[in-house]
């Protein structure tokens, strides 16, 4: 959720790969980055591997900086001493469970880069270029080496978070998922399972990405990224050919699985996790294109389609369903009570446990009244949108239908 932006439905509750090459460019967008996302200390502790940088992993990997750290790996900017470029070290925990998943995704993405081989769209993902266990002084710990791309999409809506991406450089991006999203769907049997900004990645010209970071740091008060102008005054964009030279990747497998396997009942990211994970029913491909409906929006307009917050007397969950509804109408009763967490949310057909009090709003209303777009702009918009995120899975849009859908090739 970017700061300062609003649900779209506001409402009272009542109870009831061309990489970029310069070495400054890459630590100074690491330390951006790790700004952001470094989660604290504590948790940072115990199971990571402490490495240092200039550290050489696996007799070939020398690290130059931290690009992040979270609640399973740290990732690290290195030098692959070997082939002389630029490399991300993905550092797992040394927990078995941990390891124990590392697997399942190493074994994913070396489905990607096989089948890369014979479908060309495989390029709209992020490559697995090594994979390698080393001992620490926490245990064993299995790495993956990745292509060092830029920071990701999340870091450069934050520069447009008022009005959004311009809709020619939205419509490139989305393509290049869409394509990449129907690679794995198709090409792999592989449900990415976390479409969200934080997990595309951009690439391209060095000084297209140059742009997207400041000249000095303030680690005690940043917390988002801003182009810097003329002066050093924050809040101005990138040119039109700069950002449309910006190409995007989609990464993070690490909560994907198989079609024909799921390995949690528990995927997405909340903004943007389709209703059918929501409410406990099998989820498919269907699942990753609600998110990249949520991802079109968010892109579009510089807030989340959903961003549902918990009350005194409702869960999160509970609101969620809410805004969904909101949007979207009521839930078919046969959609609504085909699964087993349905008394969680529901009393009865169409009335919601906890939340008495709902504010409609159509998609066609929020984009023409909040955010000023002409019908225009609205009626392709929504023509697109509504598709992917249909309430029956089986009815909701491909990735190869979206893809051909006439919005994103109009100028």
């Amino acid at each position: 959720m970017l700061k300062g932006s609003h649900c779209p439905c506001p409402r009272t509750r009542f109870p009831a790969a061309s990489v970029p090459s310069c070495q400054d460019l890459l630590q100074r967008w690491a330390m951006e980055e790790q700004v952001q996302e470094e989660v604290p200390a504590a948790q940072c502790t115990g199971g990571h591997h402490p490495a240092r940088e200039g550290e050489v992993f696996n007799t070939r990997y020398q690290a130059l900086c931290k690009l992040g750290c979270g609640t399973f790996a740290t990732v690290w900017l290195c030098q692959d001493m070997r082939r002389k470029k630029h490399v991300a070290v993905k550092v797992l925990k040394s927990r078995e469970s941990f390891a124990e998943a590392a697997q399942d995704e190493v074994a994913l993405l070396r489905c990607v880069s096989s089948m890369k081989k014979k479908d060309q769209a495989g390029e709209n993902i992020v490559c697995l270029l090594d994979d390698f266990r080393m001992i620490g002084e926490n245990g064993f710990h299995v790495c993956l080496v990745f292509e060092a791309l830029g920071p990701s999409l999340r870091c450069l809506m934050g520069n447009y978070a008022a009005q959004g991406l311009p809709l020619p450089f939205v419509k490139k991006s989305l393509q290049q998922v869409l394509a990449g999203l129907h690679f794995l769907h198709k090409s792999c049997r592989i449900i990415h399972a976390d479409i969200k900004p934080e997990n595309v990645l951009l690439y391209g010209r060095a000084k297209s990405l140059q742009r997207l970071l400041p000249d000095t740091l303030d680690y005690g008060q940043r917390t988002d990224l801003r182009l810097k102008g003329p002066g050093g005054d924050p809040g101005n964009r990138l040119e039109e050919s700069d950002l449309m030279s910006i190409e995007v990747k989609i990464a993070d497998l690490g909560s994907a699985c198989w079609t024909y396997k799921p390995f949690s009942k528990e995927i997405q990211t909340q903004p943007y996790r389709a209703l059918e994970v929501l409410l406990g029913l099998d989820y498919g491909t269907p699942a990753d294109i609600w998110s990249t409906g949520c991802l079109a929006f968010e892109m579009a307009t510089g807030e989340c389609l959903f961003d549902p917050q918990p009350g005194k007397y409702f869960s999160r969950d509970d609101d969620h369903v809410a805004r969904i509804i909101e949007l979207l109408g009521r839930i078919p009763p046969h959609i609504a009570f085909s699964w087993n967490k349905s008394t969680n949310f529901f009393s009865r057909p169409g009335a919601l446990l906890r939340i008495s009090r709902l504010s409609p709003r159509s998609l066609h209303s929020i984009l023409a009244d909040r955010h000023n777009w002409t019908k225009q702009e609205v009626t392709p918009f929504t023509s697109f949108l509504l598709p992917a995120l249909q309430y029956a899975p089986e009815r909701r849009a491909t990735a190869a239908q979206c893809l051909h859908h006439a919005w994103l090739s109009a100028p």
